[in-house]
């Protein structure tokens, strides 16, 4: 962001008011619908504003981790198309990429949200694991919080699929669901807070989160119980903000989750 460009949005900010007419606190709308790919176990698009997300779930029968025999296993991938924003390059993963997918499985997987021990199949030898897959089709801002909600969504819309046993092999069929939910216990919604100088502010838009100096996303329970902290970008924040960036996570979340 341009000098200028970051001036005009300080002096804005300093009246309480956004370039595009919101407080500092304020989201846009959400919106979001499921079973809205074919092929997935489960699946999510999330919008909000002119940013929007699809997440869809698979599920695979796995050999469990040895040090956890009665588990299944959890997994997040992010793929940032460069259709959904000139900035982003075809090829492997990026560093931002990588950082999305970690920041939305760490809520998800702190908070023990996935009942791992209900994915077993045969301990130490079948076990679900469960595959989140995002991609952002507009990234017009705020894909930690866009990306979290869809994962969410996408997991709560899960049914197993059948499974048919060939001597001692598990087979899945993709093409028959049941009426089997996944494990999915709680709901911790993620919300990431943005400072710019001494100002904090929720969702931000794509010409906004290029003046944010750094970032904190908090995950949170529906009981306002923190599950996750995750810290992004250089700049420093003190206990007073810190304190502020966690209220303002949990009170937000709070009106996210309604719409799951």
């Amino acid at each position: 962001m341009n000098e200028d460009n970051r001036t005009h949005l300080l002096n804005s900010l300093k009246q309480g008011i956004r370039a595009d007419g919101r407080s500092p606190e304020e989201y846009r709308d959400v919106t979001i619908e499921t079973d809205v790919v074919a092929n997935a176990e489960g699946s999510a698009r999330v919008r909000i504003g002119d940013t929007e997300v699809i997440a869809g779930v698979k599920m695979a029968i796995e050999t469990p981790y040895p040090d956890t025999p009665d588990q299944g296993n959890f997994m997040v991938n992010v793929e940032l198309l460069p259709m959904s924003n000139p900035e982003f390059e075809s090829g492997p993963p990026s560093i931002d990429a990588i950082e999305l997918a970690r920041v939305t499985d760490r809520g998800i997987r702190e908070s023990k949200a996935i009942d791992t021990k209900r994915l077993c199949i045969e301990e130490g030898k079948h076990a679900w694991g469960v595959i989140v897959d995002i991609c952002p089709i507009n990234a017009a801002g705020n894909l930690f919080d866009a990306a979290s909600i869809a994962a969410l969504a996408a997991l709560k819309n899960t049914k197993l699929p059948e499974t048919d046993k060939i001597d001692d092999r598990l087979i899945v069929n993709y093409k028959k669901k049941t009426d089997e939910s996944l494990p999915l216990t709680k709901l911790p919604i993620a919300i990431t807070i943005n400072k710019i100088e001494g100002f904090l502010l929720v969702d931000p838009t794509s010409a906004e989160e290029k003046a944010v100096d750094t970032r904190l996303t908090v995950a949170s329970m529906d009981n306002g119980e923190l599950c996750a902290l995750q810290k992004g970008g250089n700049g420093p924040f003190t206990v007073e903000e810190i304190e502020q960036m966690i209220d303002l996570g949990i009170s937000t979340a709070a009106e996210i989750r309604k719409k799951l």
